[in-house]
C-alpha cells in the first residue's frame, strides 16, 4: 500500500508523485493508495492520483484508492473523475 502524506498541495505535488512512483515496483498487482493521512490538500492531490492511475495502467497493474477525505471525494465528484478513483 502506498500512503499519501498529510499535505499534498501544488507546492509538493511533484515531489510526492516522484516518491509514490518509486514505490510502484515493490507493490503487488493491485496498487492501493491510502489517503487517510491527508489533512491539507488542493486539486493537485487529484492530479497526483490520476497520474499514478495512468502509470499503473502503463505497467499493467490495477489501481485503487481508499481513505480519501470527504472533501477530496467531493472535489473528484465535482470534476467528474470520481469513477476513475475506484475504491475511494
Amino acid at each position: 500500500m502506498l500512503n499519501l502524506p498529510a499535505t499534498l498541495t501544488q507546492d509538493v505535488a511533484q515531489i510526492c508523485l516522484a516518491e509514490l512512483r518509486s514505490g510502484l515496483g515493490q507493490e503487488p498487482e493491485r496498487i492501493v493508495v491510502n489517503g487517510a493521512s491527508l489533512q491539507r490538500f488542493d486539486s493537485s492531490a487529484l492530479a497526483v492520483l490520476l497520474e499514478l492511475r495512468r502509470e499503473c495502467a502503463r505497467i499493467g497493474k490495477q489501481f485503487a484508492v481508499q481513505g480519501l477525505p470527504a472533501r477530496l471525494r467531493d472535489l473528484a465528484t465535482l470534476y467528474g473523475i470520481d469513477g476513475l478513483l475506484a475504491g475511494s
